[in-house]
């Protein structure tokens, strides 16, 4: 198995859309917009559109784990922050 398989994952998710290196931007509030609107958009996610887009998000920052700079990880971290306040949780 390719050992870079969750980067794969992020890159053809089966659930979310997600745009080019959504996880490498610096703005934690654009991040969540654009995972909000990836799993409103999607007809194939199996769960809640604020589930699925946490769960993507959340996989990403455990996957990535220490290959994740640790700037990055704060912004990430934050755009769990703003993801529940878009959906108002």
């Amino acid at each position: 198995m390719n050992r870079n398989w969750s980067d794969q994952v992020t890159r053809r998710s089966h659930a979310l859309d997600l745009e080019p290196k959504l996880f490498t931007w610096q703005d934690p509030k654009k991040i969540a917009h654009s995972l909000k609107k990836s799993a409103l958009q999607s007809h194939r996610r199996k769960s809640s559109p604020y589930v699925s887009a946490m769960s993507m998000l959340t996989f990403y920052i455990n996957r990535g784990g220490k290959n994740i700079p640790h700037k990055q990880k704060l912004i990430l971290n934050q755009a769990k922050v703003e993801l529940k306040k878009l959906f108002k949780t």
